[in-house]
């Protein structure tokens, strides 16, 4: 490589790695207050459900951001609406926090969580219009390694969150010192980000959305994408309150489940971009989903020792289920705008039945109990995995070089 060469891809590099702690700061302050939650139950003395009905404002929240992300994004630039995601994502951990420690109450938790999850919608989508700027700047594949690292963000924020719990340390004071860290190193690592690429408008974009909701098999990958992300997101918000509640393990215990849940998905998320790239969608999805059922009936019907290890396996098999049904939609570039907007709609109603339908069903049978809706889920996504594979068995070329 050229002298110049190396000069010019300086910004490059380092808008790459300012995205890898971007992606890990934003994964680190999701878990923060999800590795907090049994806390809370027990602060306010919810019952599964009534916890259900209260993490439903965060779902809100995420769903009347998600339309407009783009928008503001493209408005005031992916660097700065970084920004304005983060700070909304810590005020609103704040208030959560307070609700939590200080006044008690469930209403300004729900406000909390409604606020936290619309900052961290319009923080996830402006990280990522990002990424996929500096991946082409880049030449590689680098995308499959950002949502790693917000695994792994998510895996370091649920370990020290059940450290803290184990040492007693203030609910209040954890969510304090996460908001400061995230929202400084937000402002300073924005300014690292790539100028937005300024496309041409498509004409007929209203036309070509409307019509996407209408083609079968987007409608389909969307219903698969709705099973991952109920899968996934099932598991953020209840695994360490099934565990403590079911199986009867301290408080610390549940969040390390949570975190063995965590740190299984990132790993697969590491090692699915190969294994995609050698074998195609159908190959690999195919046996991960069944590994995801089987790990989810471990964790259910069989003691904390072997439930444990169903943490890890149900965390590996649906790592993929998500970015894969999401790149199915952009298949064909053309019209990836419009097929993304429907599946991302369709995906993420998942995150506001899910919690509410789990608490509700859980104040019937368990919250532990609950959880085999999963198994039962990931039989829909077996169902709809045609789908999301491409005629050629989704093996076409694909950048080369390392992350």
């Amino acid at each position: 490589m050229t002298t110049a060469a190396r000069t010019s891809a300086v910004p490059q590099e380092r808008a790459h790695r300012a995205l890898l702690l971007v992606f890990a700061l934003a994964g680190v302050v999701f878990a923060t207050w999800a590795s907090r939650l049994p806390d809370i139950k027990s602060m306010l003395g919810l019952t599964s459900g009534e916890l259900g009905i209260t993490l439903l404002a965060g779902s809100v929240g995420s769903l009347l951001a998600l339309p407009l992300a783009g928008r503001l994004a493209e408005r005031v630039g992916t660097g700065r609406a970084v920004v304005i995601g983060a700070v909304l994502a810590c005020v609103g951990i704040l208030g959560v926090g307070l609700g939590a420690q200080v006044a008690g109450s469930r209403p300004l938790i729900s406000a909390g969580l409604f606020v936290t999850s619309a900052g961290v919608s319009l923080w996830d989508v402006s990280m990522n219009l990002q990424g996929t700027t500096v991946e082409r700047a880049l030449g590689r594949s680098t995308m499959p390694l950002y949502h790693a690292f917000f695994s792994g963000g998510t895996v370091l924020a649920a370990l020290v969150g059940a450290g803290l719990v184990a040492l007693g340390v203030s609910l209040l004071v954890h969510f304090v010192v996460v908001v400061a860290l995230a929202a400084t190193l937000a402002l300073r690592t924005q300014r690292h980000f790539l100028a937005d690429p300024r496309l041409p408008d498509e004409p007929g974009t209203t036309g070509v959305a409307r019509s996407a909701w209408r083609e079968p098999r987007t409608a389909l990958i969307g219903v698969f994408v709705l099973v991952a992300a109920f899968t996934e997101g099932t598991a953020n918000d209840w695994i360490a309150v099934a565990f403590v509640d079911g199986h009867g393990v301290p408080t610390w215990a549940g969040v390390v489940a949570f975190a063995c849940f965590l740190g299984a998905m990132t790993l697969g998320r590491v090692l699915g971009t190969r294994l995609l790239d050698v074998y195609g969608r159908r190959r690999v999805l195919l046996p991960m989903l069944v590994v995801a059922a089987v790990g989810s009936l471990l964790v259910v019907l069989t003691p904390p020792a072997t439930a444990y290890v169903g943490t890890l396996l149900w965390g590996f098999g649906v790592s993929l289920g998500f970015p894969v049904g999401m790149s199915a939609a952009a298949d064909d570039p053309r019209r990836a705008a419009a097929r993304m907007s429907v599946v991302a709609t369709i995906g993420y109603a998942a995150f506001i039945a899910g919690p509410p339908v789990l608490g509700l069903l859980g104040d019937h049978v368990g919250i532990l109990r609950a959880l085999l809706l999963v198994a039962v889920m990931i039989l829909l996504a077996l169902v709809t995995l045609p789908a999301v594979v491409e005629p050629d068995d989704a093996r076409a070329p694909r950048p080369t070089g390392s992350a």
